[in-house]
């Protein structure tokens, strides 16, 4: 059974037992003609291995036991190159099975109507088709992806995001999307199916991490074609070295033919072998990097394009913001005792079920320590809050208490005989500068104060933004707040710019002109407001909790519903580029080290004079040649855990990107085959291999 600590180990022995039979059957040809370069490869093993048999049986070009380790060590490179993407693809399944585990057969409560009170038919989940109602209740399981339309509870989807706090669902606004497999674990919700069996975004998920529709990128198909056209260079060079070879030896009547079997060992040598064997592992590996972060990359192009992206569009609320205004602080007016006005505001709000009511209760609770009474006991009769009136409250035996918006307050006050004191409206004009929402709170005619509501900044967010824009990326908040509103958000939040009053139209627009200009465009967002933007945006990251259509007109969704997750995304998508160029470097750097190898050995005996160019002093042709091979293959195995990690990404500027690029993983790959070489020519002298 695969564990933690042996996905992260590519060479762990469980790691390598669950993926060496895959290994194997991924020598079908149909898979190997996927890739050029290492079918390349696989056709020169298949080659190499009728020439061994020919040779057992008396009649081969060499010694029976040089072409057999130039043939075992061909099918090692092959083997491995398999075995790098059994090895990705494992981790992507080893995630899929976690998430299998969440999709369970469930006994819905199929509704007849859209309405508690209807009719309810027990059936199984399998069975549900959409725009089927259904009710689900505390601890039961939600039986497919949906909408809720009415009702409000706590859902647990630690199942699908990994985290175990719960979160609110409810009808309206941009919260009401859940998704199959997650539990109710508190109250209840109607939800509308809006995808049929087998459609649901946790069956989507799945299909993704196993990577069944992984499509390769344009900067993957663009370095296939590139490392196709050299496999073909190099193809071209190698078979006609043979006719020279004849040519050679039969106008000098000295000399040796080249064989087929060193002219295959050459030929794999100097193809870009070493990247055409991790370029698999290196594409899977990066969407599931994307899933160890909790975010699903629902396209590999995003993946790609995220490490180019230079700007960053996020909507304010649920994204920036926690989405539901929260009281923040309670200002009494002149003559009441703050304690007085939190006992009030918390009284009128004990039935009030709105995050804003909520918010309420709990800071006076934990502010003030006024816990909350039992609504019965108090024989309160709740007045709800409504459009007409703008207010809710309460009216007990003695007492009778609003909240609402000033003016309203204001006017139901008036008509009892009171008046609005002194400052109270200054301090509600300054509260509205502020970005925030003033309520006024009263008693009978007296007015008792101000409750302070706000959106409030996720924790941290500041800080984020400011490693984005040390990244060169510009973040720009959009919302349909006005401007004063939309100003103060942004500052606090510490955005580049931002775009007030934005409907869906303004947004699309912004993104449009920006690319443009040039730029890619990241849009993060949780609204179906969002779902235009999102469509166009060339990486498009949707909350989670957000709504079904913002999910699906996204390539990316973030299971923690963290827009400063983008962080991570653009350093994946940086890893995914720098890793394939530093493999691509280091492959291409190797072939001039090999060059010096095997050339002159291959053709020692047709060219004598070429002897003068073993520089490394290998022993005999023979030795060089399986040297070479041999390394090769060694060094692929070497690179599968950069493969799959990745090389790690910190923020430096293009230039000394390129120079370490070329400093390291150039010069590194053209020092270390000269060692290796070596060291391999060494040992196969001492023990009289070769």
């Amino acid at each position: 059974m695969l564990t933690r600590e042996s996905i992260k180990n590519p060479f762990h022995p469980i790691m390598i037992g669950s993926n060496l039979i895959p290994s194997f059957l991924k020598l079908n040809p149909f898979h190997q003609i996927r890739n050029p370069v290492m079918f390349t490869v696989y056709i020169g093993s298949l080659m190499t291995t009728g020439l061994f048999i020919q040779s057992v049986l008396n009649h081969g070009e060499a010694r029976p036991s040089f072409i057999f380790a130039i043939t075992f060590w061909l099918w090692f490179t092959v083997l491995f190159s398999n075995f790098a993407e059994a090895v990705a693809e494992a981790r992507g399944k080893a995630q899929a099975n976690s998430l299998r585990k969440a999709r369970r057969e469930i006994q819905a409560k199929k509704l007849s109507s859209p309405k508690k009170g209807s009719k309810i038919k027990l059936v199984r989940s399998v069975n549900l088709r959409m725009g089927d109602y259904v009710l689900v209740e505390e601890q039961d399981y939600i039986p497919c992806d949906g909408d809720v339309v009415e009702g409000i509870a706590f859902v647990n989807e630690s199942a699908i995001t990994g985290e175990s706090a719960p979160v609110i669902r409810e009808s309206g606004g941009d919260r009401s999307a859940v998704t199959g497999g997650t539990r109710v674990i508190s109250d209840w919700i109607i939800v509308k199916i809006t995808k049929n069996p087998g459609e649901n975004f946790l069956d989507h998920m799945i299909s993704l991490v196993e990577g069944a529709k992984r499509q390769k990128t344009p900067n993957e198909i663009a370095l296939n074609i590139l490392l196709a056209t050299l496999t073909i260079i190099f193809l071209l060079v190698c078979t006609t070295l043979l006719p020279y070879s004849i040519y050679s030896v039969g106008t000098a009547h000295a000399g040796s033919v080249v064989t087929v079997t060193v002219l295959v060992a050459l030929f794999v040598c100097l193809a870009p072998t070493t990247i055409g064997g991790l370029i698999s592992a290196i594409g899977i590996a990066g969407m599931d990097r994307m899933i160890q972060r909790n975010v699903v990359a629902l396209s590999g192009r995003a993946i790609e394009a995220a490490g180019d992206v230079n700007v960053l569009l996020l909507d304010k609320t649920g994204t920036i913001t926690l989405g539901n205004r929260q009281a923040t602080e309670f200002i009494p007016v002149s003559g009441i005792a703050v304690e007085t006005l939190a006992d009030a505001a918390q009284l009128s709000s004990l039935a009030d079920e709105t995050a804003e009511g909520r918010s309420i209760v709990i800071l006076a609770k934990e502010k003030y320590g006024i816990r909350g009474r039992n609504i019965e006991e108090l024989g309160a009769s709740f007045i709800p809050f409504k459009a007409q009136t703008r207010m809710s409250g309460v009216d007990l035996k003695e007492r009778q208490i609003r909240k609402g918006a000033p003016d309203a307050v204001e006017n139901y006050v008036r008509e009892r005989g009171g008046q609005l004191p002194p400052n109270v409206q200054e301090l509600i004009d300054s509260i509205s500068r502020q970005g925030a929402t003033p309520l006024l709170v009263a008693e009978g005619s007296k007015i008792l104060g101000i409750i302070h509501l706000k959106d409030i900044v996720k924790g941290g967010i500041k800080e984020r933004f400011a490693e984005l824009r040390r990244m060169g990326i510009k973040t720009i908040m959009i919302t349909g707040d006005n401007h004063l509103t939309a100003a103060t958000i942004a500052a606090e939040a510490g955005v580049d710019d931002f775009l007030a009053q934005a409907t869906p139209e303004d947004k699309l627009n912004l993104i449009r002109k920006l690319q443009k200009e040039g730029r890619l465009v990241a849009m993060a967002g949780d609204g179906t407001n969002d779902a235009p933007a999102l469509a166009q945006a060339d990486v498009a990251v949707a909350m989670n909790t957000g709504t079904q259509i913002a999910k699906e007109a996204g390539n990316m969704v973030d299971l923690d519903s963290n827009p400063t997750k983008l962080i991570d995304i653009v350093e994946i998508g940086k890893q995914l580029l720098i890793t394939r160029g530093s493999v691509t470097t280091f492959s291409i750097a190797n072939d001039i080290a090999k060059y010096f190898a095997i050339l002159p050995a291959a053709f020692a005996g047709t060219y004598p004079a070429l002897n003068t160019l073993n520089i490394m002093h290998l022993a005999t042709p023979q030795s060089a040649i399986l040297s070479a091979v041999i390394f090769n293959a060694v060094i692929i195995v070497c690179l599968i855990p950069l493969a799959l990690q990745g090389v790690r990404y910190r923020w430096v500027s293009a230039t000394q990107l390129l120079r370490t690029n070329i400093f390291i993983y150039g010069l590194g790959g053209i020092i270390a085959p000269f060692v290796g070489i070596k060291f391999i020519d060494l040992l196969l002298e001492g023990f009289n291999l070769a």
